[in-house]
């Protein structure tokens, strides 16, 4: 994510020098041979493995609840070990890595920000793309230019602290051009279950009700902050990032006169 800005021996102080043109570097552009727009471009996951370490981070004014945490925040992940990553001694955060980042360039783009995603892919952070996964793009330019990057070892639904666990990666992807399919706006296939480290554990949720969506998880992961604080003895700001690590958010109602409802779903598997 920050190309190498944070390292081991970074502090929290570190986020405010941070240089934003140099946040969220990709690999690519990759030219693919024969596609135009109206094609589809499949990206097959092979391999994804982590390097070590990793970081997550609480930057003030970013986020789903920059106001309730505005001070900045480092947390620092051994991921030597290969399956978990810990938060303390007794919260296990399985290691699933995927790209936050891939996709092919826009139709009229000279230039094009990571963040926002579009319909071309982009910085769409779903973490359900990891190795095994077929992510499908719409190629809207000629040679499609895929590009790629912010590598995460761990994520909930939702990435409510605007990082998940970022890590350097090691990638190997495979590219097959579907010719005059069209799609409109990124589509997967994943090789299994959705959560097949923590299913089976049980889950606790919070919700948020309201007429905005946005507004409902906010008050969805809010409430999942202060169980977690009050059940589990975790700092806020831990909590918080935790949430953002492995808690899924889930539009659980959005029929119902105006009112919605989200729901902050926490896997009980993680707490040891």
């Amino acid at each position: 994510m920050s190309d190498n800005q944070i390292t081991p021996e970074s502090e929290a102080d570190d986020i405010a020098t941070l240089d934003w043109e140099r946040v969220y570097p990709l690999a690519g552009p990759i030219r693919v041979d024969d596609a135009e727009p109206g094609d589809t471009l499949a990206v097959e996951i092979l391999d994804l493995h982590t390097l070590g370490w990793g970081y997550s981070l609480i930057i003030p004014g970013l986020g789903l609840l920059p106001d309730d945490f505005p001070g900045p925040y480092l947390r620092f992940f051994d991921l030597s070990g290969g399956d978990f990553a810990f938060l303390g001694e007794d919260v296990a955060i399985p290691i699933e890595p995927f790209l936050g980042t891939m996709g092919v360039c826009p139709a009229g783009a000279s230039k094009q920000p990571v963040m926002p995603p579009g319909t071309f892919g982009g910085n769409m952070d779903t973490r359900q793309l990891v190795r095994g996964a077929t992510l499908y793009l719409p190629v809207q330019v000629e040679g499609a230019l895929f590009s790629c990057g912010d590598a995460h070892a761990a994520q909930g639904d939702g990435e409510v602290c605007v990082t998940g666990i970022e890590a350097p990666m090691y990638v190997v992807l495979r590219f097959t051009l579907e010719k005059g399919r069209s799609i409109p706006a990124p589509q997967f296939a994943t090789p299994g279950p959705l959560t097949p480290k923590v299913g089976a554990g049980g889950f606790y949720g919070t919700t948020g009700v309201g007429p905005d969506l946005y507004g409902a998880a906010q008050d969805a992961v809010r409430a999942m902050v202060t169980h977690v604080t009050d059940r589990y003895g975790l700092a806020p700001e831990d909590a918080y990032v935790l949430a953002s690590l492995c808690v899924d958010l889930r539009i659980s109602e959005i029929v119902d006169a105006g009112q919605y409802v989200v729901s902050a779903l926490l896997p009980l598997a993680v707490f040891r």
